[in-house]
């Protein structure tokens, strides 16, 4: 699961970058506005924790950049304003949720699980498909009721192939959700290809109803057998 966290106090983006890690996310930070929205329109993320103010803008306005771009209904907005109209505000510009400062890490984490399950999965904590059941919470796949052990890579680039059944996955777009940004800074996509081909062989060891279809020259696509 891919977080961004849009806040200007380091102190606290380091925390929350820390504990989320910890909760095995991809985190990635931005602590001013512009930063913010080159991230916000060049990448594609779970959940964003948001800031409303921002050292070089207002976080409701990035907030309307994302509802245009049509990302808006994932968003927590984080901010020390207990203000009745910015969470109304907030709100009717697409946000998800409202936590004010300050905050537990457990109850910021309970409510990005939240926006992920109504987001993707119908307020569920699994996935299932066929013959398999991948639980979001315990980070676990079942395959015909038996445990099928995943690496972290590999629990990420599958739960994001049963998020987009059947859809063309390019070899860029994969590597952005589960690497994160950085990934420009890579000469290839071996990484890619020997990660896949693991969890193929897991599957068809445990027999499962799916596969990932190689897209020659684009990248992957997952299909019911």
């Amino acid at each position: 699961m891919k977080i961004l966290i849009i806040e200007d106090e380091l102190e606290l983006c380091k925390t929350l970058a820390t504990s989320l890690q910890k909760e095995l996310y991809l985190v990635e930070i931005a602590n001013n506005y512009n930063d913010a929205f080159e991230k916000i329109s060049m990448y594609e993320y779970d959940c964003i924790l948001l800031d409303i103010m921002l050292p070089d803008g207002s976080g409701l306005d990035l907030l309307t950049e994302l509802k245009n771009l049509g990302k808006s209904e994932n968003v927590i907005i984080i901010s020390a304003k207990n203000s009745i109209d910015d969470k109304v505000n907030g709100l009717s510009l697409g946000a998800d949720d409202y936590l004010t400062k300050p905050f537990h890490i457990a109850e910021l984490n309970a409510r990005i699980k939240a926006v992920f399950r109504r987001k993707n999965l119908n307020g569920k904590n699994t996935i299932e498909l066929k013959n398999i059941v991948l639980n979001l919470d315990e980070r676990t796949l079942l395959i015909n009721s038996k445990n099928i052990h995943l690496n972290r890579k590999e629990f990420d680039i599958l739960k994001y192939f049963l998020s987009n059944k059947n859809r063309l996955i390019t070899k860029t777009a994969l590597a952005e959700y589960v690497w994160g940004d950085h990934i420009d800074q890579v000469d290839n996509f071996d990484f890619i290809y020997y990660q896949i081909k693991n969890l193929r062989k897991k599957l068809q060891e445990a027999e499962a109803l799916i596969e990932i279809e190689s897209v020659y020259g684009v990248g992957y696509k997952l299909i019911e057998k």
